[in-house]
């Protein structure tokens, strides 16, 4: 795997920077980790509503994203979470301090649309969805780099 940071593959930064580290990358998936904060952004102080892995989903889609670019040696572009079908959990909430692992696959992905089949997993956490995401390749949609 490359040796990218965070920061270099998201266009995300100070508390919506949710994800804490990219476990393992391929062409076609990615396992990041993230440590349940509870910082009042999204959470009451002891726990996260589990429907924020939807964020934390879509932030490992984009971590994929900016990793294929990087090694492509092409810009980025914003991308947009269109929908989600199929989200199940069995928790209601992430406690504070909890590590979880996410996993994201491409199912489908042409045209700046695509598909990704996705799961949060931690020890008596379950939760699974597909996410529809779009990319728009635009001058507009470009992301700034140094």
């Amino acid at each position: 795997m490359k040796g990218y940071t965070l920061g270099e593959l998201l266009p995300h930064d100070g508390g919506m920077m949710l994800l804490d580290k990219i476990v393992s990358f391929d062409g076609q998936s990615m396992v990041s980790e993230v440590i349940v904060q509870s910082n009042g952004l999204f959470g009451d102080g002891d726990t996260v509503s589990a429907l924020v892995g939807i964020e934390y989903m879509a932030q490992t889609i984009s971590a994929h994203s900016g990793m294929m670019d990087k090694i492509a040696q092409r810009p980025s572009y914003l991308g947009f979470l269109l929908g989600t079908r199929l989200y199940t959990s069995n928790v209601g909430s992430f406690l504070m301090g909890s590590l979880l692992t996410v996993t994201v696959k491409i199912i489908l992905q042409e045209q700046g649309l695509g598909v990704f089949d996705c799961k949060i997993t931690a020890p008596g956490v379950l939760v699974e969805a597909k996410l529809n995401v779009y990319q728009p390749q635009s001058e507009h949609n470009r992301v700034l780099t140094e």
